[in-house]
């Protein structure tokens, strides 16, 4: 399983699907899954065609009272590329804009995959699709849960993606460190205008570049038209020898890559933080005029509600934690005491839920031993 992260509008998504439809041409069985709630990483490779999300499917399903008959055939779509070349793809999707976690939705769509036996198709890879911006714990879990052997980040010379290719090889130090088994292999420079940027960061932070594909006006009218890139010679022969490239496995995959630090990350690009911190605002500045005291805001400690406590017991059965107890505590929120006898402090459970399962996740597979998984704060968890 090959993961391929990177800033959203960096045309990860037509590259994927590039990539997907070369290893088809050259006989290797391949499924496309997009993993971002746009649903729309498979589109060039169906014509234009929006596939129906595994979500939107279960959904249909389930409230026609025949989620019972829901197949992989509802979920999973063939794509005929001629030439004898035929390839699958999918949309994991996620919920409708402001209606629910993206996360949440990609996770949920790996375990249908998985229940309806994804682990056993006859598949050469499965590449998947991800969005990169933000690495939640439902986008991150085929980092967190090592279900992607290896991770491919696309990104140009621009600040802000190089930014998020920083913060994804962050990731994938963080879940090795736990455990995990997946591997940044190398970046893909996309939109490439010899600027030089890139490369620097690159060799900054040990990432070596599998790939560099130009700057094209007519890649992008193909891509604007939801057709694919082999039209173009120079193209063609780019993909080409990435996918020899790949599949012969001839990179050489880092042992150690080594994400800036902010500061670090400005002087590539000949920029530096100022040491001081600028003055801070005062509530008057801020009211417009002379403030006065806030008053009748309720500092107890938060109800929550049975439904949270159920949610987290169902959550710890079903990654095969028996829980022992289960209390609600004034500043730890929801505790959980497993029969292993170690404790996880959710705080709130409907907060950042789909962080704290892959960050309980990352923890049981790294075969550490801890007694306490405080996950009150997904972006600093503690454990011990």
């Amino acid at each position: 399983m090959l993961a391929i992260y990177g800033k959203g509008g960096i045309g990860k998504s037509f590259f994927t699907a590039n990539l997907s439809a070369k290893m088809a041409l050259k006989g290797l069985r391949v499924l496309q899954l997009g993993c971002d709630p746009k649903h729309d990483s498979c589109n060039a490779l169906f014509e234009g065609r929006s596939l129906p999300t595994i979500g939107d499917q279960w959904r249909l399903f389930k409230d026609a009272g025949r989620e019972k008959e829901l197949d992989v055939r509802h979920l999973i779509f063939k794509a005929d590329l001629g030439r004898g070349a035929q390839l699958f793809g999918a949309e994991l999707g996620g919920p409708e804009v402001g209606r629910g976690c993206g996360g949440r939705g990609i996770s949920f769509g790996f375990g249908l995959l998985e229940e309806r036996g994804m682990a056993n198709w006859a598949l050469d890879y499965i590449i998947m699709d991800f969005l990169g911006d933000v690495v939640c714990g439902g986008f991150a879990t085929p980092i967190a849960k090592s279900l992607a052997e290896e991770i491919i980040i696309v990104a140009s010379h621009d600040r802000m993606s190089l930014y998020a290719a920083n913060n994804i090889a962050r990731a994938v130090n963080y879940f090795q460190a736990m455990g995990g088994s997946t591997r940044l292999i190398g970046m893909v420079l996309n939109r490439d205008d010899g600027s030089g940027v890139a490369e620097r960061f690159a060799e900054r932070i040990g990432l070596p570049i599998l790939a560099k594909i130009p700057f094209s006006p007519a890649a992008r009218a193909l891509s604007d038209r939801c057709k694919l890139l082999f039209e173009l010679p120079e193209m063609d022969a780019i993909f080409d020898a990435f996918v020899n490239k790949i599949h012969r496995r001839e990179y050489t995959a880092p042992t150690k890559i080594t994400p800036l630090e902010y500061d670090e990350f400005l002087a590539v690009f000949g920029a530096s933080e100022p040491p001081d911190l600028p003055q801070g605002a005062t509530l008057d500045e801020l009211m417009g005029r002379d403030s006065q005291s806030v008053v009748g805001i309720d500092l107890n400690s938060p109800d929550y509600s049975q439904d949270s406590k159920v949610l987290v017991r169902r959550i710890m059965q079903e990654m095969g934690l028996k829980v022992t107890r289960l209390v609600e505590e004034p500043e730890r929120g929801v505790v959980v005491t497993t029969e292993a006898g170690w404790e996880a402090v959710f705080g709130d459970p409907c907060k950042d839920i789909d962080a704290k399962i892959a960050i309980l996740s990352a923890l049981g597979h790294s075969g550490e031993k801890f007694r306490l998984a405080d996950l009150r704060y997904t972006a600093a968890p503690f454990y011990e």
